[in-house]
């Protein structure tokens, strides 16, 4: 299991089970954000607990996500898909950056480019260590 907290430590995430790779996006709002992204379902293996907040993305005036932060540090925890996915489920990711570093510094990175393409970009076999710093 992961685990991250925002700074001040009022709202913490957990993700069960093998986390797999995690993504970085060069969209509007990752970048900004600097988030590495870990994947799974909303009620499914991600928890998050304490007071948050939310930021609603909208593309073409049309909600497709929400960024949850907390209230009081401000600290990007995760983002909720806002349109189900053919199965019904919710995408949900949380944000790996407020993990212990040694405990997510070897999971692997997927680049997608969320600017321009929307594509998948080549593995290049960097991983979360790569960029800590």
């Amino acid at each position: 299991m992961l685990e991250g907290s925002c700074h001040c430590g009022k709202v913490r995430w957990t993700l069960e089970g093998d986390p797999g790779s995690v993504t970085i996006c060069n969209c509007t709002l990752c970048r900004r954000y600097g988030a590495l992204w870990a994947y799974d379902f909303e009620h499914g293996r991600i928890c998050l607990t304490g007071p948050t907040q939310s930021y609603t993305r909208a593309e073409k005036q049309d909600p497709a996500l929400e960024i949850i932060f907390c209230p009081s540090c401000a600290g990007v925890l995760a983002w909720r898909g806002l349109r189900l996915e053919e199965d019904g489920r919710r995408r949900m990711a949380v944000n790996v950056r407020l993990a212990l570093p040694g405990e997510v510094a070897g999971l692997s990175i997927d680049r997608f480019d969320g600017l321009d393409t929307f594509d998948d970009l080549p593995v290049d076999g960097r991983c979360v260590r790569d960029y800590w710093f």
